[in-house]
């Protein structure tokens, strides 16, 4: 790498959030400034920079300097120093005063603000207000910096340096070195293993308490992440063994304290001794209570006759409802809470539809939801009622929460929540804790898909516990029987094969291509999308075909095919714009998907939509989301952001897409199971092509239950509940 050093003369772009800048750079021998592109946790016109990096040429700016290792420092010059103090970085001194004090103590001004600030007042206008001012604040800036220095030295990203100083303010240095594994818990980004890097930087001990406390947490929030609510309290300590490398007699003592501070609760749960995070152990009890509490409650407001209102409905729609569709209906009217579940074509929406009119007609408030945008939309077109995401509905507010709750519940009073398999356990537990006292509930939902990405599987749960009503739709309809998507579907879910015919007769809507390699599988792939469902069907590959597969990893995960997918439908081109980040290649025009929950730009896990505009000083991208709103990304923003071409079954959850495209071969041996297979094929609407191995797709099909989910809430809702080993 090269070095380069010279003084600040312009900051043409900074953020706090991640400390990229653009600079213009005066350097010894050169008439015009150059521009230094690099991450500084804070740099002002006039300071003096060390730079190492490489000179690149940027087709839109030209040649610049782009720098591996950027440093800043105080200005010695006397014109560095007038440009630095009068840049607006301590409060009391602009321009004019600037060249005042630099007249007047020259290059030493520095040490007189420093430990002889009365001096300050030697110079004209400078009363002991702006003297107090400009102390204050030059003691704050050398607080931010020597915390950048310290953060910087013990190997913290400006990035993350950035987000602790913001949470922890001037208190930073002392707070990391007392405790730098508590960084895990308090600063979005930071892990347990980033933090546990750290702590070694700092040479604090393997067996400290706050290490093994840490170390636990991890692993129970770990596998949360895997759908679980607890952890047999044998594996999670054998699980801390190898990743802390400690004996276990250590971790044990640690799980006693945490378990007396109430940050993990020890249950026996059929048998079996549970580690459950504490917050998630309340969820269990809450959730269960409510439901159980429902069960016997009572309905209040005049009784609805159902037969009436299914005589109205049928008048009003000129469609009569099947026995077990009316049934469903007329159970609707009669509960505080109903739960209807059934696959594709069983008339989960002629019941909705049918349910709403009955209740907007006796003029009742009907609030709908679902977790996802894309949820939400669907049910609105299906019902007519405006459906929004669950937290949007609840008014979640980054840093603070949840704005619904007990104390500031939604109004409504009849609540449809779509889409229910989705909803994990503190979810659910925050969207009972806003329903109003008498409020009715509904829940829709497949509980043959694959359960909550989040911890628990609440909607099979409660149906397993039977403590509320459910109706179960297993008849499938006359016209959605005519669609080959709706027939393999619950062919699958009944652990059969789905048949397929050869020829495919004309406006089939389900095909299974058999290939043997995964080189072929890709190879077809790629010909689908870009040839093949373009001209048989009219759709095109952003818009209208969706590529599902069950993993990241692997030559047919995620990763691998949205490299060569993104190659194929939209390849490089000299007029197309394209930027590298986080080891990825986003190019105008690119399908992108956000992946996780960003509610400052309401944006949320799922959401796909396509790079418009990019730009690279500053660095910024913008994408125009399906509904058509337009969100710009700057560059600490884009780790949200991953390809979309091809997406795995699970973030596909609550969507629908024009066409589904399925990769199904061996390689997935893992993760093929039954219900993962069922929920890829009921995302396609008009299509479903699975491209791959037979045997792949009868093992998928042979695997039923999918991987059990460590979890209370079946027994709390049962009555049993958890037993505290201390009482056994």
């Amino acid at each position: 790498m090269e070095s380069l050093s010279g003084t600040v003369e312009r900051v043409t772009f900074h953020t706090e959030d991640t400390g990229y800048s653009v600079l213009k750079v005066k350097i010894r021998g050169r008439a015009e400034p150059v521009t230094v592109t690099g991450r500084v946790p804070a740099v002002t016109a006039g300071e003096e920079i060390v730079a190492r990096g490489e000179w690149v040429s940027v087709a839109e700016y030209g040649r610049q300097f782009k720098a591996e290792q950027l440093e800043t420092k105080a200005p010695s010059s006397r014109e560095g120093i007038e440009r630095y103090l009068g840049s607006g970085l301590i409060e009391g001194i602009g321009p004019v005063y600037a060249k005042k004090l630099v007249a007047k103590f020259g290059e030493e001004i520095f040490e007189v603000i420093e430990s002889q600030s009365a001096r300050l007042e030697e110079v004209p206008g400078v009363g002991s207000k702006r003297r107090r001012e400009i102390k204050a604040s030059w003691e704050k800036q050398k607080s931010i910096r020597r915390i950048m220095v310290f953060l910087h030295a013990n190997g913290i990203s400006t990035a993350k340096a950035v987000k602790i100083f913001r949470a922890y303010g001037e208190q930073a240095i002392e707070r990391v070195e007392a405790n730098p594994w508590q960084l895990a818990d308090d600063i979005a980004g930071i892990g347990f293993r980033t933090a546990d890097a750290i702590a070694v930087r700092m040479g604090m001990p393997a067996d400290a308490p706050e290490r093994m406390r840490a170390g636990l947490f991890h692993l129970l929030l770990a596998a949360g992440d895997e759908g679980h609510c607890a952890l047999p309290e044998v594996e999670l300590v054998t699980r801390a063994v190898e990743l802390l490398g400690c004996g276990p007699e250590g971790l044990n003592a640690a799980l006693e304290r945490m378990a007396g501070e109430a940050e993990v609760v020890r249950e026996v749960v059929d048998g079996t001794l549970l580690v459950f995070p504490g917050h998630l152990a309340r969820a269990e009890r809450e959730v269960a209570e409510w439901f159980r509490r429902m069960a016997v409650a009572r309905v209040g407001g005049a009784v609805i006759e159902p037969e009436a209102a299914l005589a109205k409905v049928r008048e009003e729609t000129g469609r009569t409802l099947a026995e077990g569709q009316a049934a469903a209906v007329r159970a609707a009217l009669a509960e505080r809470v109903l739960v209807i579940t059934g696959g594709p074509g069983t008339g989960k929406t002629t019941i909705l539809d049918a349910v709403l009119r009955i209740f907007a007609s006796r003029e009742k408030r009907i609030v709908a939801a679902a977790p996802t945008g894309r949820a939400a939309r669907r049910l609105s077109e299906s019902t007519g009622h405006e459906a929004m995401t669950m937290h949007r509905l609840l008014e979640y507010q980054p840093g603070s929460g949840f704005q619904k709750n007990r104390e500031h519940p939604l109004k409504g009073d009849v609540f449809v929540l779509d889409e229910c398999s989705m909803v994990d356990v503190s979810l659910m537990m925050h969207w009972l804790r806003a329903l109003p006292e008498q409020a009715r509930l509904i829940l829709v939902g497949d509980v043959d898909q694959l359960p909550s990405v989040g911890p628990g599987q609440v909607l099979a749960d409660l149906i397993g516990s039977g403590v509320v009503r459910v109706v179960r739709l297993t008849e499938i309809f006359r016209q959605a029987a005519e669609s080959r998507i709706i027939t393999a579907a619950h062919a699958v879910n009944a652990g059969r094969m789905p048949e397929t015919v050869r020829p495919a007769p004309p406006g089939c809507d389900f095909h299974f291509i058999e290939r043997g390699t995964p080189e072929e599988i890709k190879g077809t792939l790629v010909h689908l999308l870009r040839e093949r469902i373009p001209a048989a069907f009219g759709l095109e590959a952003v818009e209208g075909i969706q590529v599902l597969t069950p993993m990241n990893r692997g030559s047919l995960g995620t990763a691998a095919l949205n490299m060569e997918l993104q190659d194929a439908l939209n390849p490089p081109h000299e007029m197309k714009a394209e930027l590298d980040r986080f080891g990825l290649r986003f190019r105008v025009g690119d399908k992108v998907i956000q992946t996780r929950n960003n509610y400052e730009k309401e944006v949320f896990n799922g959401d796909i939509g396509r790079v418009v505009g990019m730009s690279a000083e500053p660095l910024r991208m913008e994408v125009r989301y399906e509904d058509g709103r337009l969100v710009a990304y700057e560059a600490g923003d884009l780790d949200e952001l991953r390809l979309a071409w091809a997406i795995t079954i699970h973030k596909s959850q609550g969507s629908e897409f024009p066409a589904v495209v399925v990769p199904v071969s061996m390689q997935h041996f893992v993760m093929l199971q039954r219900n993962l297979l069922y929920t890829a094929i009921t995302r396609g609407r008009k299509l479903v092509v699975l491209v791959g191995d037979a045997k792949a797709a009868a093992l998928a099909v042979g695997r039923g239950g999918g991987q059990r989910r460590w979890s209370g809430l079946l027994g709390r809702l049962v009555g049993g509940g958890g037993k505290n080993p201390e009482n056994e």
